[in-house]
């Protein structure tokens, strides 16, 4: 008899939502409004796969950024028991463990005091489960005695060993991983060959072939047991992780950007303007205006380091608000290359990215305990009373850009020149928003405001940072950001192509848009007439209706049973359905149809014709 199946309660994973046809359509008003405006200024369309290569998306958003990436496992039970053929006994596992730590011995033996000095010593061998003097090994400091050394001092490392647990298969092929995870395999491929551990295969295909046998079935059962606690908690990333997750989900749309745009750059034509509407993920702590997962409405426009970009910019900006019938907001502008020199000239050389990420958490904790942070990290007092003129308060663009000069003057060193270079740049900015007509983005005035605390997390920004806030809603994150980047193509092998862009939250723009209820009536009606089901006859000649109507290109459905009137009127109520269409015996004698509008409950009998006209109105 079969056990009764119990019954699971369905839960959504924290940080993400269900939307449903009410909530879509508010959506897709935001969507179809930024999209409009993106067209309008000649951007281009184009989407990039959910998931990126891992080696595409660390190392692009900064420590804090790089551990928000969800990693996506390679298909395979990664952590499934050992299995027959791999398993060691507690006796074999001791003699690997003895045969390792004779093996560095013997190196650190054999080589002289002037060699030892390429490497780093100390207790304990870094990230293997195996204590022994070296750490630090750097393959390309390696000179042919050196090597030559270590290859002497692996052979009697073997010789002094366990014969029968050495030479077992698949023991010299993890000793031949666990050198090539060091990159240091190379010097020991003859050895290997003499001991004829690699004869009847591709030595090449065999390293493959262990390297995943080793992450599947040794990783955790056996390492574990001799990693230190430290080192497990270090290697569960940086070692483990690499060999199960080779892809991510999105963190951003821009650095998928950046690849295809290597990837495609002799099909392309630079300048190149594309915008892109995608969800995007990241790990973060949910909390109102933070999601996992979310929809991002980039523009980015790569191939000139032109600032009317910026300027066009600050004018779609001001477009997609204006048509949201968002009134209250604000755009702020800085300078990543400005910070750079706020650094210098407050005395802190080489601490740009702890002023950056101190500065970026001001919203979010106060200026107190941005103080606090920067004592934490090293800034002295000196340095923090020289810093104070970057929160000034005043409320005039033009005091605020002259508080930032006086700031970089007080220091000539090169950094401060790249940080004038970048006050001059925001600026032109200024300049550029200026000489174009207000009206032209849909206001008398652009709500621009220069901010010297603006720093945006992500650390590939190079020159422009903007970031946009509602001011009258009770959400304090932006809704908006965004700068210019001119090395991140360059990473992916492509130098010397700067690109700047703006990202839409759609998310948070809905939230405040519900918040402040600006969602027009019009943008949450999906079908506009519902035709009445009376009986088998009326339905036949409903659904001719039916197809002129959507000829017409009006949006009109037919209740699919026949219920009574007042049960097919509340489902086109509680739709938002305004229009019922009534096609009774009567109405299709004389050609004249009933059209009641459900929100004043009036009805007239009126010609096809005359019906779609008045829908259409």
């Amino acid at each position: 008899m079969s056990k009764k199946q119990v019954s699971q309660k369905p839960a959504l994973p924290k940080g993400t939502r269900d939307f449903g046809p009410a909530q879509m359509a508010k959506r897709n008003f935001i969507l179809d409004t930024i999209r409009e405006v993106f067209r309008l200024y000649g951007y281009q369309p184009l989407e990039t796969p959910s998931m990126e290569n891992l080696s595409v998306l660390t190392g692009k958003y900064g420590d804090e950024g790089d551990k928000l990436i969800f990693r996506i496992l390679d298909s395979g039970d990664f952590f499934s028991p050992v299995k027959t053929e791999f398993s060691l006994s507690a006796e074999e596992v001791g003699q690997l463990t003895d045969f390792f730590n004779a093996f560095f011995e013997e190196i650190a033996r054999q080589l002289s005091q002037e060699e030892k000095g390429l490497f780093t010593f100390s207790g304990k061998l870094e990230g293997f489960p195996f204590s022994g003097p070296l750490t630090g090994i750097d393959k390309k400091e390696y000179t042919p005695k050196a090597a030559q050394k270590i290859k002497e001092g692996f052979a009697q490392a073997l010789k002094n060993g366990n014969d029968a647990v050495l030479k077992r298969k698949e023991i010299g092929e993890q000793i031949r991983i666990f050198l090539e995870e060091y990159e240091i395999a190379d010097i020991f491929v003859d050895v290997f060959s003499d001991l004829k551990l690699y004869a009847e295969e591709n030595i090449e295909r065999k390293i493959t072939k262990f390297k995943q046998a080793l992450v599947r079935q040794r990783v955790i059962p056996y390492f574990t047991a001799y990693f230190t606690q430290q080192s497990v908690e270090k290697y569960n990333l940086q070692y483990i992780i690499p060999f199960i997750a080779e892809k991510g989900l999105r963190y951003d749309l821009t650095v998928p950007f950046a690849r295809y745009v290597v990837m495609n750059q002799h099909e392309i034509t630079f300048p190149f303007k594309r915008y892109q509407i995608q969800p995007v993920w990241r790990a973060d702590r949910p909390q109102k205006g933070r999601y996992r997962e979310f929809y991002q409405c980039d523009a980015d426009v790569v191939g000139t380091t032109s600032l009317l970009c910026e300027a066009e910019i600050v004018g779609m900006i001001a477009q997609v608000f204006r048509k949201l019938n968002l009134q209250d907001f604000t755009i702020k502008i800085n300078n990543r290359k400005l910070l750079q020199g706020v650094v210098e000239a407050i005395g802190a050389q080489g601490k740009e990215t702890d002023l950056l990420v101190a500065i970026d958490k001001l919203d979010k904790v106060g200026q107190e305990k941005v103080w606090q942070e920067l004592r934490e990290r090293g800034f002295t007092e000196e340095a923090l009373t020289k810093l104070t003129p970057i929160f000034s308060t005043e409320e005039n663009n033009e005091q605020r850009l002259a508080a930032a000069a006086q700031l970089l003057q007080s220091s000539p060193g090169r950094r401060s020149e790249v940080g004038r270079q970048g006050l001059a740049e925001v600026e032109e900015v200024f300049a550029r928003v200026a000489e174009c007509r207000p009206q032209d983005f849909g206001h008398e005035s652009i709500p621009l405001e220069f901010d010297m605390t603006l720093a945006r997390g992500l650390s590939y920004y190079t020159g422009a940072i903007f970031e946009v806030k509602v001011n009258n809603a009770s959400l304090t994150s932006s809704v908006s950001g965004g700068g210019r980047y001119d090395n991140l193509t360059g990473v992916f092998g492509l130098p010397d192509v700067s690109g700047v862009g703006i990202s839409f939250g759609v998310d948070r723009l809905y939230d405040v848009m519900e918040e402040l209820d600006l969602f027009p009536p019009e943008s949450l009606a999906s079908t506009q007439v519902l035709l009445i089901n009376f009986d088998r006859e009326s339905e036949k000649h409903a659904l001719k209706l039916l197809s002129q109507l959507r000829d017409a290109g009006i949006r009109s459905e037919i209740y699919p049973d026949t219920a009574k009137l007042k049960k097919q009127l509340t489902y086109a109520d509680k739709k938002g359905i305004p229009w019922a269409l009534l096609a009774g015996a009567e109405e299709i004698k004389n050609q004249r149809y009933g059209l009641k509008d459900l929100r004043s409950g009036e009805q007239t009998a009126l010609s096809m014709e005359e019906i779609m006209e008045c829908i259409k109105q």
